[in-house]
């Protein structure tokens, strides 16, 4: 009975991380197929009022959410990881590093030949801060994180306050570099690559100021809930589900319409604002799921998501090279040619198909392609994708 709950909860993250997965896809498919948005600007060729409403409908329920859930996951599979190498007598800090490394690497070089920025590389530096706090209180913990967020509120408010980001920004100066962006991408696979490294400081500037910053709260919370074992034998009617989709969703839904209305990040008051109310509506995406998936039927969702989340190093690459293939002039060229609605649609196919594969990969392999290679890096082993199980 033990095996089986204890099994249930490992799924229970794995298909959390799956889920995670599509919102990061819907976020990253739009710097894939068309030049405008890191440029923070408007395509004129999509300006319906059907493009706009589902602009801002991922601007305010996706953008910024999803990649907290997967950082937070980060943090608690971290724990996990550090207590069975404690169970199997192994020295974990050799371990965590070349893995850290197997990353690092793996992320240079996606950000670099597959799509404009990229998380695992970040993943691998802020890493190194989280088993550098490997054994610290969950209070002090909790307390780094809640500094974070402090410093960013500080930040970012007298930012909006006393900076007039409005000078930087151009209009006709940002259409011109969204127009020449599009058109590197839809070019060679030199030209590709030109424009993921010129994008290179623009992206480093945003893991500098928010993204790097929260992505190591998300990690400290992980770590402290998989402490404290908060996420094991669920059985879903936990009033602290409840009152996450209650706070969460309140709190979460009204920040992201605010910033999907004040003009998402060219608005730095609108980037506070998400900044601070994300991690409700994550929280609550992730309590509305885990509760899901402890009903009757609601097995078959889990069921459906955990061989994509057991993937999700290789599924997360698998994404930038479909995109590559489908916008850039590598493959198809359809930067700049596809509206907000169809891409996605097209998100959604990707990540359907990516459900499928995983189905059919797991049920030849232990893991994934690239989970297995890391893994070997991890342990300094041969590469071992068959294991006796499978």
């Amino acid at each position: 009975m033990s095996q089986v709950i204890a099994r249930t909860r490992i799924q229970d993250i794995d298909a959390l991380r799956g889920f995670a997965l599509l919102g990061i896809l819907i976020v990253n498919i739009t710097f894939a197929a068309s030049g405008f948005p890191i440029h923070l600007a408007q395509d004129p060729a999509y300006d319906s009022w059907l493009d706009h409403t589902v602009h801002w409908l991922s601007s305010a329920l996706v953008d910024m959410k999803f990649y907290l859930l997967f950082s937070f996951l980060f943090g608690y599979s971290f724990q996990l990881q550090m207590e069975a190498a404690q169970r199997a007598g192994a020295a974990f800090r050799p371990r965590m590093l070349r893995r850290l490394g197997g990353l690092f690497v793996l992320g240079a070089l996606h950000g670099v030949f597959l799509i404009t920025g990229d998380i695992l590389s970040v993943y691998a530096i802020i890493g190194l801060v989280l088993l550098a706090m490997r054994r610290v209180s969950d209070r002090t913990a909790l307390t780094v994180a809640a500094g974070i967020y402090a410093y960013l509120f500080v930040t970012l408010g007298a930012a909006s306050l006393f900076v007039d980001t409005t000078q930087f920004m151009d209009p006709t100066t940002a259409l011109a570099a969204a127009q020449e962006t599009t058109a590197n991408l839809a070019g060679s696979f030199s030209d590709v690559i030109g424009e993921h490294v010129r994008a290179l400081p623009t992206y480093g500037l945003s893991l500098l100021t928010v993204q790097g910053p929260t992505t190591l709260a998300a990690f400290l919370i992980g770590m402290v809930v998989g402490r404290r074992r908060l996420l094991k034998n669920l059985s879903g009617n936990e009033a602290v589900l409840r009152l996450l989709q209650l706070i969460g969703f309140t709190v979460g839904i009204a920040g992201g319409a605010y910033y999907a209305s004040a003009g998402g990040n060219s608005n730095t008051c609108a980037v506070l604002i998400s900044v601070l109310t994300a991690p409700f509506l994550s929280a609550a995406y992730g309590a509305t799921l885990l509760r899901l998936m402890h009903t009757d039927r609601g097995g078959d969702v889990r069921r459906l998501l955990v061989p994509a989340g057991r993937m999700a190093l290789s599924n997360y690459l698998g994404q930038s090279v479909a995109t590559m293939l489908l916008f850039t002039g590598v493959g198809f060229g359809l930067v700049g040619q596809v509206s907000p609605l169809e891409t996605l649609g097209l998100a959604v196919g990707i990540f359907v198909l990516q459900v499928l594969l995983s189905h059919v990969w797991l049920s030849s392999f232990h893991y994934g392609p690239v989970e297995g290679a890391l893994r070997a890096v991890t342990n300094w082993t041969a590469p071992r994708w068959r294991a006796q199980a499978a």
